[in-house]
């Protein structure tokens, strides 16, 4: 096993079966990783509605804060992928190191910013005095954990970016069980455990990211599974580190883009009462699941595409891209109709005893359910213009559908029009199908295969 995690070669063989070879360790630890949330709501359901608003209100926030540095290991998956492709492990090796170095800087900052400003966030995107003690609490105590939380998000980059995406996923399965257990007895108490309430879900999830990020490091540092960090190189290297950001950058802020539309879709909702809030933070837990396939299959033709363009397959880079997006499309078409078969009784599984929610998620579940395809087309593409180091694209593409589309699109229906809160409902429906064709027309048009060619003519 050690020996495939070393010498995985994506730039030769079936493209199929590379491809999902690649992605399935990836879905899978990125639903295990979702697992975190969905264990979350589930227990906080039995606390009632308003402990599911609390951190349904705060969940945009953690992400927007954590997308400013979470950019930036997609970073060092470009860079680790593109010098494994073109076989130079030294560099493999520095960039790598590089890479904890600078994300380890950023979560450290991030982290003080996010336990300080809790408050002041809580109540800029609009909680109430039913939900504002417990929403602080928990984002108090989530924001010590962006130091583990970026570290081990380093790890699982630099592995794939040497297509190496089984260790990551054990990694997380442990932790995700340990949570199961962690979860209920910080949240409720037992024993001499005193109970925390919604603040628990929080103080159980960092103690197992915590145990994650140690494992993952400690890896690395041994080097004996295809990258090997040195403590020597952890220096600011301001040339590498321009680099990185140049790259990081758009991919930071393209994340930021999508944790801010989140942020102003939830002020939106805010305005509609708890129990809409709570029916849109159900929906939100199930869409985050949903979209992990796609974000799955996007990190594996980042990785496919990297390895390619550094060996100088461009065209094979090409021949992925298509491949990585029929997968998409078809695939979670499949599941928005298993979705939308199934939408009750999966929002009755967060919040059993309040039958407006269930009404009101079930409904959200049933209108985005149609264009689960679409959104994967897009996903898939924007992994395609990250492999190729040109992570400008995806920011184009989603500040068109989060930004141009959908919060516009919300607000319209939900304000000018009859359909109330359910016009937010439908905007994102319409906003996947949109971005979905404007990255399938760039992606066709080739602007991305010409520019790297040129950049690798320039390197030459």
């Amino acid at each position: 096993m050690k020996r495939n995690y070393k010498q995985q070669n994506l730039t030769e063989g079936s493209i199929f079966y590379k491809l999902l070879n690649l992605a399935w360790p990836i879905i899978l630890a990125n639903i295990l990783q979702t697992a975190y949330q969905l264990i979350d709501t589930f227990w906080l359901g039995r606390l009632g509605a308003n402990a599911v608003a609390a951190v349904s209100i705060s969940f945009p926030i953690l992400f927007l804060i954590l997308s400013l540095g979470g950019g930036l290991t997609l970073a060092g998956t470009v860079i680790v992928s593109q010098y494994k492709g073109s076989g130079n492990q030294q560099e493999v090796n520095y960039s790598s190191s590089q890479t904890i170095f600078v994300i380890t800087i950023i979560a450290f900052f991030l982290a003080i910013i996010g336990y300080f400003g809790a408050e002041p966030l809580m109540k800029l995107v609009g909680a109430g005095p039913e939900i504002l003690e417990d929403s602080v609490s928990y984002f108090k105590v989530s924001s010590w954990g962006f130091i583990f939380l970026f570290m081990f998000y380093v790890f699982q980059s630099l592995m794939r970016g040497i297509g190496n995406v089984l260790l990551p996923m054990y990694i997380v399965l442990s932790t995700v069980l340990l949570n199961l257990i962690l979860d209920p007895l910080f949240i409720f108490g037992f024993g001499p455990v005193p109970g925390f309430g919604v603040a628990g879900a929080a103080v159980a999830s960092i103690i197992t990211q915590g145990l994650s990020a140690l494992a993952g490091i400690w890896i690395l540092y041994r080097g004996r599974v295809g990258i090997k960090i040195n403590f020597s190189d952890m220096k600011f290297d301001f040339p590498w580190t321009q680099r990185m950001f140049k790259i990081g950058i758009p991919s930071s802020l393209e994340q930021s883009t999508r944790a801010g539309a989140m942020t102003v879709m939830i002020m939106l909702v805010t305005s509609f009462g708890s129990s809409v809030v709570a029916a849109y933070g159900i929906g939100s837990r199930v869409l985050s699941l949903i979209v992990v396939p796609a974000l799955g299959f996007a990190m594996a033709t980042t990785t496919m595409v990297g390895q390619n363009i550094g060996a100088g397959r461009i065209k094979r880079a090409e021949q992925i891209g298509e491949l990585s997006t029929k997968i998409a499309f078809f695939g979670l078409t499949a599941v928005g109709v298993l979705l939308h078969i199934v939408a009750e009784p999966v929002t009755a599984f967060f919040v059993p005893n309040d039958p407006q929610v269930i009404k009101d998620g079930a409904l959200f579940i049933k209108i985005m359910a149609p264009a689960f395809g679409m959104m994967g087309v897009q996903q898939v593409l924007n992994g395609v213009f990250n492999g190729a180091g040109f992570t400008k694209a995806s920011l184009l593409i989603s500040a068109l559908g989060l930004w141009i589309i959908r919060f516009p699109t919300a607000f319209i229906l939900s304000h000018k029009t009859g359909l109330d809160f359910e016009g937010i409902w439908w905007a994102f429906p319409t906003s996947n199908v949109v971005a979905a064709i404007g990255a399938f027309i760039y992606f066709k048009g080739g602007y991305w295969k010409i520019r790297t060619i040129r950049l690798r003519h320039k390197q030459l």
